[in-house]
This record gives C-alpha cells, sequence and structure tokens, in this order.
C-alpha cells in the first residue's frame, strides 16, 4: 500500500472513534436513584422544592448553595452547589443540573433554569450558572 492510503485509513479510523467517543459521552436525563447508582457525572431534571427552605449565607460562605429538588420520578434529594445562588431560582419551572450523587446528596457543578419568560407568556427563558473554579 502507498503511504498515503495508510495515513488517509488512519485519519478515517480516528475521525470514527471520535464520532463514536461523542455519541457514547452525550448523556440523557437521569433521576436521583440512577445517580445513585452511578459514580459519574449526570445531568438530573427536576423542579425545585418551594416548601423547603433554600440556604445561602453569602456572609458565611458565598459559594455554597443548598436547596431541595424532586427529579421527574418525584424522588427528593438535598442538591449542594458550589457557588453562589443562582438569580431568580425560585421563579424557575424546571432546573437541569450536571453533578455527582456523592452520599444521599447531589452535588451539581452546573445549574440550569428554566423560567417563564417576562414577555410572552407562551416561552420560556434559560438561565445557566456554574459553579465556582476551586
Amino acid at each position: 500500500m502507498k503511504k498515503s492510503s495508510i495515513i488517509l485509513i488512519g485519519i478515517i479510523a480516528i475521525a470514527i472513534a471520535m464520532i463514536l467517543v461523542i455519541y457514547t459521552d452525550s448523556s440523557t436525563y437521569s433521576t436521583f436513584s440512577e445517580a445513585k447508582e452511578k459514580n459519574t457525572e449526570l445531568y438530573v431534571v427536576g423542579v425545585l422544592n418551594k416548601e423547603k427552605a433554600l440556604h445561602y449565607d453569602p456572609v458565611k460562605d458565598a459559594n455554597h448553595f443548598s436547596f431541595y429538588m424532586y427529579d421527574n420520578d418525584s424522588t427528593e434529594c438535598q442538591v449542594v452547589f458550589n457557588g453562589s445562588k443562582p438569580q431568580d431560582i425560585e421563579r424557575s419551572e424546571q432546573i437541569v443540573l450536571t453533578g455527582k450523587m456523592e452520599g444521599n446528596t447531589f452535588h451539581a457543578s452546573k445549574i440550569l433554569m428554566k423560567c417563564p419568560s417576562k414577555y410572552n407568556q407562551d416561552q420560556m427563558e434559560v438561565i445557566e450558572t456554574s459553579s465556582a473554579a476551586l
């Protein structure tokens, strides 16, 4: 075989491997129960439990925010976010968390909130918050 053919086959094999990695890494939404079973970073979607208090004291620790959330299976779990409290989290209709479970607490590295739009009732406003770098 020619040298150029071997290089072309190598490039194609690398491209196929990259595509497979990208598609297998793209995960779907999980629940808190699945997060307990797996020790990897997952996406959990749910709603804020508005009956329980949100814990954020910027004087004590400005990068610690905790709250309770229900996932799509109606399982409640405490969520800890190492960042400041996202603005208007109380108004959110849906929350998507990126993070992993540690014990019985979900540690979020990102919070994506879907809030009702201020201008159009049929549209939703999306706000994303990332945790502070340690």
